[in-house]
Formats: C-alpha cells, sequence, structure tokens
C-alpha cells in the first residue's frame, strides 16, 4: 500500500484503488476492469474517458453509491465497501445536473445538507453564510434554486458539498452545459480549493478542462485504465513535437490512403493521423491509415471527387512532427502537388490529450 511520509508520519492517500471491478447483471464485459491508482491528498485528479468508459462508474464506487464486484476502493484509508457510512462523511459530491431542493432557499439546501453530515447546529449558520460570500451569493441566500442560471446553480452546489469539509470533493461534469463565463468562475473555483488543499476528483471529457486544472490525468476506455500521468507528461509522450494538420482535396481517383502514406513517408513525419472529414455530409472519422494507429471508426471515403454541391471532397490528416511544423509545409505543399491534390487548409499547433487519446484508442474522444 502506498504512503506518503510528512515530518515523520505516515499519511494515507486520499484515493486509493487496488483492482477495481465493476460487473452489472446480465453485462458480457466489466464496466470497470482491473482499474488501480491513488490520489494524493491536495491534489486534482482527472478521470478522462468518452460516455461508456466506466470513469462514473469508478467514482460511483467510491462515492458509495456503487458497490464493487471486486477489488478495494479506499478514501481517506477508509474501505468504502466495508464501512459506507464512514465513507460518506469523508467525500462530497458535485453532480452533473442540479439536484437542490427546490423547495427551500439556497441557504436551508445548505444548512440541511450540513445537518444530515452531523455538522453541530452552532457551526451550520457560520459556514452557510461564509461559503455563500465567498462564491457571491450571499444578497440572494434566501432566494429558492428556480430563481438561479445554471452557472448559479452550479456554484451553490459546490458550495453545499464543502459544508461538511469533505476530505475528498468528487466533480462530475462540473461545467457541461455552462456558458463561457460561468465555466470560468468553476475554473476558477477549483483552483481555489486545490490552493487550499482541498483533494478532487474530476470526471470529464473536456480535455481544455482537464488540461487546464488537473495535476494528474487518468485516460479510462472500456473499463480500463489506459494511462496515467501529468498532461504534460502525456502529451511528450507522444511521438512527435509539434503537429501540422492538413486539409487537401485529392485529385479524382486517389486514393486517400495512398495519400496519406506518402505523408507519412516525408523526412520528419513521425506518425499521420486522419481526422475528421471537413464538410457536412462527408462521412466522420479518426485514426491512422494502415499500420499507424488503428483502425478507422468509419469507412474513409474512396478516391476524389467533389460533395454534391461540386466542391471538391476535403480529407483531413494531422502529422506528428520531429521538427518545427513550419519547415515541413514546403515539402508537403511539393508532395501534394505532384499528385494533383489541393491543400485547401493548413493548422499548426502542438499534441493535446485528445491526441493522446487517439493515439491509445484510435478513435476520436468526443
Amino acid at each position: 500500500m502506498d504512503r506518503e511520509r510528512d515530518g515523520g508520519a505516515v499519511t494515507a492517500p486520499a484515493v486509493e484503488v487496488r483492482d477495481l471491478v465493476k460487473r452489472y447483471p446480465k453485462s458480457k464485459v466489466n464496466a470497470v476492469d482491473g482499474v488501480s491508482f491513488t490520489v494524493t491528498p491536495g491534489e486534482v485528479f482527472g478521470l478522462l474517458g468518452p460516455n461508456g468508459a466506466g470513469k462514473t462508474t469508478t467514482v460511483g464506487i467510491l462515492t458509495t453509491r456503487v458497490r464493487p464486484s471486486g477489488g478495494v476502493a479506499l478514501v481517506a484509508g477508509v474501505d468504502v465497501g466495508a464501512d459506507p457510512v464512514r465513507a460518506r462523511r469523508l467525500v462530497a459530491v458535485v453532480p452533473q445536473r442540479n439536484n437542490l431542493d427546490r423547495s427551500l432557499s439556497i441557504r436551508q439546501n445548505l444548512l440541511f445538507h450540513a445537518a444530515y453530515h452531523g455538522v453541530p447546529a452552532a457551526e451550520r449558520g457560520h459556514r452557510a453564510d461564509a461559503l455563500l460570500e465567498e462564491f457571491g451569493l450571499a444578497d440572494r441566500s434566501g432566494e429558492k434554486p428556480d430563481m438561479f442560471s445554471g452557472g448559479q446553480a452550479q456554484r451553490i452546489m459546490v458550495a453545499r458539498a464543502l459544508m461538511h469539509a469533505p476530505k475528498v470533493l468528487f466533480m462530475d461534469e462540473p461545467t457541461t452545459g455552462l456558458d463561457p463565463a460561468a465555466r470560468l468562475f468553476v475554473w476558477d473555483r477549483v483552483r481555489d480549493l486545490r490552493a487550499r488543499g482541498v483533494t478532487i476528483v474530476l470526471t470529464t471529457h473536456d480535455m481544455d478542462e482537464a488540461a487546464e486544472l488537473a495535476d494528474r490525468v487518468g485516460i479510462m476506455d472500456r473499463g480500463r485504465l489506459l494511462a496515467l500521468d501529468t498532461p504534460d507528461g502525456l502529451t511528450r509522450g507522444l511521438p512527435g513535437q509539434t503537429t501540422l494538420e492538413v486539409a487537401l482535396a485529392p485529385a479524382d481517383g486517389t486514393s486517400p490512403d495512398d495519400l496519406l502514406a506518402a505523408l507519412g513517408a516525408l523526412d520528419g513525419v513521425e506518425r499521420v493521423e486522419r481526422v475528421e472529414a471537413a464538410h457536412a455530409g462527408s462521412p466522420a472519422f479518426a485514426g491512422g491509415w494502415p499500420g499507424m494507429n488503428g483502425p478507422p471508426a468509419g469507412p474513409p471515403p474512396r478516391g476524389g471527387g467533389t460533395e454534391g454541391d461540386g466542391r471538391p471532397r476535403e480529407l483531413r490528416a494531422r502529422l506528428y512532427l520531429s521538427g518545427d511544423a513550419p519547415l515541413m509545409l514546403a515539402p508537403v505543399a511539393t508532395m501534394l502537388a505532384a499528385r494533383d491534390a489541393q491543400l485547401t487548409d493548413v493548422s499548426i499547433g502542438t499534441p493535446s490529450l485528445e491526441d493522446v487519446f487517439i493515439s491509445l484508442t484510435g478513435r476520436s474522444l468526443r
């Protein structure tokens, strides 16, 4: 069992998961399939993956809402399966959907939550007032949840979750459906909580959110943990220091796979990845050309030609490069011109967390 030492004292991880398994009745596969990881106190830990990856089930086990089929899950050293009552006192959940009691004022929502978790009566009012002030809601404490926007309701749910001073705060897709201003407010609150030493487990499929907020990221798919590292560590592990994304229109009768293979054969190109088609109505697909990055998610268009409205059919590819992307523009353009392919768009960037996911699974995360 991993432990950290702080001034000679042994400190348990905030979260520890060992060989965790969950299989639902009548399912032919495990929803969670042998997952192991730890979260250190004060860390923001991101669990990423598409719908059905197993991240929500994993959090459900850690918050005692789902019983595991096997393995061990601990929160602040407490086994959530063996002692769920004690474990519930140590955690709080900010759900994706608003579950505030609509019959109570927002202050009463906070007070009721604190009473449920055994916070002494003398402390409840003080904590509620302090949190409402911190979250910019003190002047509306007597209003009911229906009077608040989605972003404001999210603030209230975070404040409510903090009323009993949990050891670990679980946030499920915390900014889904929020406008940009509300999203940035939630991000700032997460940073503030981390600065105060609150441990946060964040489940999301938003790569920008994970890269911005998480100290470490675990990427899940089909019940398994595929990778675990810092956001920078995960992207550094990809082939290529920079990326060059090109949109091109193949000549009539030219195979897109041949063009992708030719791009991959250029000096300085470490990997080529096919990405989505450019026009609405074209097949969306992801993955690499054969032998590079697994099978595409959908059948690619064969040959060039045009869309139904007469526009050239476009193909998009992302090139992972060992050197500077601008220096690759001329070789790419020359090669395409030699094959009568039109270069219609160019974008330069660096590998992202979504690129990591595609590299691991061969399909788009979103």
